[in-house]
């Protein structure tokens, strides 16, 4: 099954693309930049989605939808926004085809053009507080706390499946709130909860930190982030939640009547993760033989595999099987039994190894007469018997050891690659042989921070929540540091 992946010591990068593609979770479309997820990579982004959004409205948000199209002047109502999206929108400039002079072939219709250009949304910003405008008017619409689920654009010049793609799936939230305390305190309590969902479900530490202002989202005033490390020592941004301010407030018109009757513009905040998970969750735990997933987010988390010769035997193994099967359901756990007669015991190992089932349960014949099941664990591809009586509550707490292993073990691969650096020497040196997070001293400006970029192709990947100031030097300019920030070469 998992003939044609390079390993990850050979070509990490090839390993990543094409263990996407043989493990059938998603593939490239016919369409430039943009992917086909397949539906075993788009049940796991189901699992995503469902404990994201239940987590959401445990929170006070409701899910709505706006449009797909966001008039160009809306876009250009917020300076700084409008700047950090520019070069990568979709523009729809016009609303009509017809046939060339000959009839054979589609043209677009110049007479169609559009008297105000639509943008395909590249994020919601300014559309979702254009309709705010007309749905905040005194202080008790307020808090207004809305999530949406949807696709979005960006025109990505390289792209990469569920890292970075022109078209991708993500949620945004969007909040509307009375105070400035208020805000900052949405923006940081939906960072908790990217971080608890990343770490709680992913199985992915995560670091929670702020954004450098060069780095910050387009119109925001602060921007939050869970940053995460991969297999490869490169970082990855898997979630992001900003302060927003007041300045879509202002440049929508979005204002208030406290309790006082004195009006007030109102504070913003906007927060998103997206398919981008995917490609972390890829490359947190799998290997050189394929997926290996948390159970709290495989499609499947048992699979039961009968070993047979005759269709009597298989009837059998099911009908032994399926009150076992059926405790474990009871019990919120996904199982499959794979009772296909076209294909072999050994194929179907190997399948389920490529697709990263956490937990997989092979009986046979034999195992009937003993009363016994073996039971092999993808993780550490470890297997052993069991008896039919214990099976149940051994693969309930299997699963539970799983899911807290494979956190450990990323958690321990973080640990082993964050390193700290006293100089730019030192910074280029752990980058070029070791990789990972680098701790260092920043003297805080945007000219030090580009030029470090520019020497190392590391970037600030944040600057560390309760990260204890310490007098330092910047290893670049050599100026006064209060504090330590975190470096990294990055997807």
């Amino acid at each position: 099954m998992s003939k044609g992946i390079p390993s990850r010591s050979e070509d990490y990068s090839q390993w990543y693309n094409e263990l996407v593609k043989k493990a059938d979770l998603a593939e490239n479309s016919a369409v430039r930049g943009c992917m086909t997820i397949k539906p075993y990579g788009y049940a796991i982004w189901e699992k995503i989605q469902a404990e994201l959004d239940r987590m959401f409205k445990e929170t006070g948000h409701s899910n709505a939808y706006f449009p797909l199209f966001i008039p160009k002047s809306y876009l250009s109502k917020e300076a700084e926004h409008v700047d950090g999206f520019a070069k990568e929108c979709a523009v729809v400039t016009h609303y009509r085809l017809k046939n060339d002079e000959s009839g054979k072939n589609l043209i677009v219709d110049p007479e169609a053009k559009l008297e105000d250009e639509l943008i395909v949304r590249p994020t919601s910003e300014t559309v979702i507080w254009n309709s705010y405008k007309n749905w905040i008017q005194s202080y008790r619409d307020l808090p207004l706390k809305l999530n949406q689920w949807a696709n979005v654009v960006r025109w990505e010049m390289r792209t990469r499946l569920f890292l970075r793609t022109t078209e991708f799936l993500w949620q945004e939230g969007h909040t509307a709130h009375a105070t400035r305390e208020e805000a900052i305190e949405e923006t940081e309590l939906m960072l908790d909860v990217y971080e608890k969902f990343a770490q709680d479900f992913m199985a992915m530490p995560v670091i929670k930190g702020i954004k450098t202002a060069n780095e910050r989202f387009a119109g925001a005033l602060e921007t939050y982030c869970i940053e995460a490390l991969m297999q490869d020592g490169k970082a990855l941004q898997a979630g992001t939640s900003h302060f927003l301010g007041q300045n879509f407030a202002k440049a929508f018109d979005v204002q208030f009547s406290d309790k006082n009757n004195k009006l007030e513009y109102v504070w913003g905040t906007s927060w998103g993760v997206s398919t981008r998970l995917m490609g972390g969750l890829i490359m947190t735990h799998s290997d050189d033989q394929g997926l290996v997933l948390p159970p709290k987010l495989a499609p499947n988390q048992v699979v039961v595999v009968p070993i047979f010769k005759s269709e009597d035997q298989l009837n059998a193994i099911r009908v032994k099987m399926q009150p076992f099967i059926q405790a474990l359901r009871n019990k919120g756990i996904s199982v499959l039994l794979d009772d296909r007669d076209t294909h072999k015991p050994g194929w179907k190992f190997a399948e389920y190894e490529l697709k990263g089932v956490p937990v997989r349960v092979a009986v046979g014949p034999r195992d009937l007469e003993n009363e016994t099941v073996e039971v092999a664990r993808r993780d550490e591809k470890t297997k052993e018997v069991v008896g039919m009586e214990l099976m149940v509550e051994h693969i309930d707490q299997l699963l539970e050891d799983i899911q807290i292993n494979l956190f450990n073990r990323a958690k321990a691969h973080r640990e082993a690659n964050t390193h700290e650096a006293n100089s730019m020497d030192e910074l280029n040196r752990i980058l070029d042989d070791k990789g990972g997070f680098v701790s260092a001293h920043w003297d805080g400006t945007t000219e030090t921070e580009l030029k470090i970029k520019e020497s190392t192709k590391a970037t600030i990947r944040c600057i560390p929540l309760g990260n204890p100031q310490e007098a330092g030097v910047c290893i670049y300019s050599g100026k006064p540091s209060i504090q330590r920030v975190l470096f990294a070469r990055a997807y």
